[in-house]
């Protein structure tokens, strides 16, 4: 079972999984307003993301 979701991630290209990134980072960010209390371990998440987020663009 493991092979096969493997072989269909492998079939999205780079383009497809791009859009549903930032699809997730949107609905993140809808979800999560800045004056949100976060956990210190959820506020690094985030803010790893963001760099990360900072490279690819």
């Amino acid at each position: 079972m493991d092979t096969r979701i493997n072989n269909d991630f492998e079939q999205i290209d780079h383009k497809t999984c791009v859009s549903i990134c930032d699809a997730i980072g949107e609905r993140l960010q809808q979800s999560l307003r800045p004056e949100a209390d976060l956990s210190p371990r959820l506020r690094e998440l985030v803010d790893e993301l963001r760099r990360r987020d900072d490279e690819l663009h």
